[in-house]
């Protein structure tokens, strides 16, 4: 079992070393925040995780406590003393000194060791997969600081195209080929775009905060490390996927709990045992000064009948938790086919935006740039181009984020790590 508990923590282990959305580049400063950092800060320091330490020794001293044996009692009584008569004060008094104990019988500490060590060993998988579950959330909102970051990016290319309108607006005004209104919506829509930047900043701003939240502390490093979120790895097939899904540490916590359960049902077994109770001792009478021992055994009656609500109790908890396990495996796999879905659609948009859309849109603005200033188009055919160009990079933005969104909750329910490589980002899926 441990050996079981070993290897399945480096697998998610080595999964949380791999759940960024994207290859990041290397820091060039100790300022940049990477997304290992963010991992190793989250996996050393948020209490969820701490609070593992606590529970293990609590379950640490109920495993001590179940592997010990019923006390033994020591007695002392004395009879028959300061009566009347014969025996006026301790003339016939009689005192008996005897030793107690418990004989447990159907396997009673065996049973609550069993149970004891289960519910240990439940506890590691269990704090796996919070951690799996936490370093996924890490990986969202640091997702959300990229995502701001790209949106600047494309606010300020925007820009630089609404500035080249502006001038090419201003040299028709100053040819008196258009009126003064051309360049003043020119002016809005480069406010527009100066807008749109300092709203990417300011959620930037937002998100490394709410990233440095996992923590506990204000984030000091004004970026992250950069990275592409366009570049979106093959996956593997729904079947390969599927058969990782059953290794997920979120349905091995089912095969603890049944461990657990079963224990659960052995302990209330062997309570049709009967116990057996004995006492030893020896008595001296005061009167004759004489000494004897003195012993009994005691057998409780009806324990069989009385442990039969008890073990139908266990019994049903048992089959209960393989339906519980059967419905969590439907959804989880439903979410998968969700994720799965989206991850391959999502992956199409972005590769036809980036190889088909997006260079024609540049060339047709370009192209629209040169008619313009050369008087064959107005400055609203122009505009519109510019507007769509960037739009179409919004919109391969979103559709990428998406998709890392997707790929995100994709490993986190396997297990299971997808790198981009450094070749073409939308490859189709392949066999792991």
């Amino acid at each position: 079992m441990r050996l079981r508990l070993a290897a399945l923590a480096v697998g998610v282990a080595a999964c949380a070393v791999a759940l960024p959305i994207a290859a990041a580049e290397p820091a060039l400063s100790s300022n940049i925040l990477t997304l290992h950092d963010a991992f190793a800060r989250v996996a050393d320091s948020h209490p969820d995780l701490r609070l593992f330490g606590p529970r293990s020794e609590v379950l640490a001293a109920e495993r001590d406590r179940a592997a010990m044996r019923p006390a033994l009692v020591a007695a002392a009584t004395v009879e028959n003393a300061f009566g009347t008569g014969d025996v006026r004060g301790l003339k016939g008094a009689e005192l008996t000194l005897t030793l107690a104990g418990v004989l447990e019988r159907g396997g009673k500490l065996d049973a609550r060791r069993t149970l004891a060590q289960s519910r240990i060993d439940a506890l590691a998988i269990e704090r796996e997969t919070r951690r799996l579950d936490l370093l996924a959330e890490v990986a969202r909102r640091y997702l959300a600081v990229v995502a701001a970051q790209r949106q600047r990016a494309i606010a300020e290319e925007d820009i630089v195209q609404r500035e080249r309108t502006v001038a090419g607006a201003r040299q028709r005004l100053q040819a008196g080929a258009s009126p003064e209104s051309v360049v003043l919506t020119a002016q809005v829509a480069l406010a527009r775009a100066e807008l749109d930047r300092a709203r990417a900043k300011q959620r930037a701003q937002a998100a490394r905060q709410h990233l440095a939240a996992l923590w506990g502390c204000a984030i000091r490093s004004s970026e992250v490390a950069a990275m592409t979120p366009t570049a979106l790895p093959a996956i593997a097939d729904l079947d390969a996927l599927g058969a990782w899904l059953e290794r997920t540490p979120e349905l091995e916590q089912f095969a603890g709990e049944q461990r657990i359960r079963e224990a659960r049902l052995q302990l209330a077994r062997t309570h049709a045992s009967a116990d057996v109770s004995w006492q030893v001792g020896a008595r001296r009478l005061q009167f004759t000064d004489d000494t004897a021992l003195v012993g009994s055994l005691s057998l409780p009656l009806g324990s069989s009948r009385s442990a039969q609500p008890g073990i139908r109790a266990a019994e049903a908890e048992l089959v209960s938790l393989e339906i519980e396990r059967e419905s969590k495996g439907l959804a989880l796999y439903s979410t998968l086919t969700e994720a799965h879905g989206r991850y391959l659609a999502a992956q199409l948009e972005v590769g036809r935006l980036q190889d088909d859309i997006l260079p024609k849109l540049a060339k047709a603005e370009a192209a629209a740039e040169r008619a313009y200033r050369a008087g064959a188009i107005s400055y609203l055919e122009w505009a519109q181009l510019q507007s769509e160009r960037t739009n179409a990079r919004k919109q391969q933005l979103d559709v990428a984020l998406d998709a890392q969104r997707a790929l995100i909750e994709i490993q986190r329910l396997t297990g299971q790590a997808f790198v981009a490589g450094p070749t073409v980002p939308t490859a189709q899926g392949i066999s792991p």
